[in-house]
């Protein structure tokens, strides 16, 4: 495969990816004028409380244009690969798929497959950048044109755009930034490659770090954690899947699953004496983790600092700011959460 031969007009493409995040960039393709004459995305999956089958965002994007779509559950067998091949594609757009494609499948295309990844290789390769980046307090990231090899993410780079990590940034305020910078760049990086002027640059050696897939385990807030650890925390899983904490009212009552959906730190003064009450039992309090300092639901961590929960969700209810939920929510100052 080369990139040297000039091909600044339109470009026979796959499309391949699954969810919203991918959807700006398929939109920036077709509006560019490329031919893309197949989408793949993942099958249908079944949600909601009728666990009816739901398409993919890109899926209905794509049907909603009138562009053929294919929603193999896999890419390696023998017939997925011809129908592949017999596309005869320039070039294949990859943009968070979820499926693994096998060097049948990457060799195909005259040009390659190019694939936009969130984040600055080689950190956070892998499935949830967006979301590592932010629980792990970085300050920077940005989106990357990649020309896809076998391995994971490891591809060398054709394009860039970075964005700082503002302090009260969420995981779902970081995707729609990322997302309205993906589709330009791809335009740009596709057009540079197919023109030969784009020069691959291959990642370093050092600073990889993998963005593993979320889990159930990684969604539950550890009140040891410092409190900067536990504010990035909340807002790396916001708005999905979200941090929890267990609060248990009472031995008979067993509890509740809260979600903690946005949050920032709080100095320690500021809330101190919130924490003494007028009685005699309030005046004795020793603040520890988990405590409820005040009831504003301000909470002290391991490193005896304070975060405060600004918007939270209770099962079966919808996201709501911390102090309208408190309205129906015991949670008093010196509740110890678990």
């Amino acid at each position: 495969m080369s990139g040297t031969q000039d091909m600044s007009g339109s470009l026979k493409l796959a499309f391949m990816g699954s969810p919203d995040f991918a959807v700006p960039v398929l939109a920036a393709l077709v509006s560019a004028g490329h031919d893309v004459v197949c989408v793949y995305a993942q099958p249908p999956r079944r949600a909601g409380r009728g666990k009816k089958l739901r398409a993919t965002p890109v899926q209905a994007w794509a049907e909603a244009h009138g562009l053929p779509v294919r929603t193999p559950a896999g890419l390696r067998s023998a017939v997925d690969q011809k129908a592949f091949v017999d596309l005869g594609l320039d070039a294949a757009v990859v943009v968070a798929y979820g499926l693994i494609l096998p060097g049948a499948i990457l060799e195909a295309p005259r040009l390659g497959c190019l694939n936009m990844h969130a984040s600055l290789l080689p950190r956070w390769r892998g499935a949830a950048p967006i979301h590592r980046a932010i629980m792990a307090g970085d300050k920077e990231t940005g989106v990357q044109a990649m020309i896809m090899e076998k391995g994971l993410d490891t591809g060398p780079v054709l394009a860039t755009e970075k964005v700082s990590i503002a302090p009260d940034e969420t995981t779902g305020s970081l995707h729609d930034k990322l997302a309205s910078l993906a589709g330009p760049l791809a335009v740009r990086s596709l057009q540079d490659w197919a023109g030969g002027t784009a020069v691959p640059v291959a990642q370093a050696d050092d600073g990889m770090t993998y963005a593993d897939k979320i889990t159930a385990q990684d969604q539950r807030i550890d009140w040891s954690w410092s409190a900067r650890r536990v504010d990035h925390h909340i807002r790396g899983l916001s708005p999905a899947p979200g941090a929890w904490f267990h609060h248990k009212g009472s031995e008979q009552d067993p509890g509740l699953r809260i979600k903690a959906l946005n949050s920032e730190l709080v100095e320690f003064d500021e809330t101190a004496l919130a924490a003494r009450g007028p009685g005699a039992e309030d005046q004795n309090l020793s603040i520890c983790p988990g405590m409820v300092v005040d009831d504003h639901l301000t909470i002290s961590c391991g490193d005896g600092r304070l975060v405060r929960i600004t918007e939270l969700q209770r099962p079966g209810a919808r996201p709501m700011p911390a102090g309208s939920a408190l309205r129906g929510l015991s949670l008093p100052r010196g509740t110890i959460l678990e």
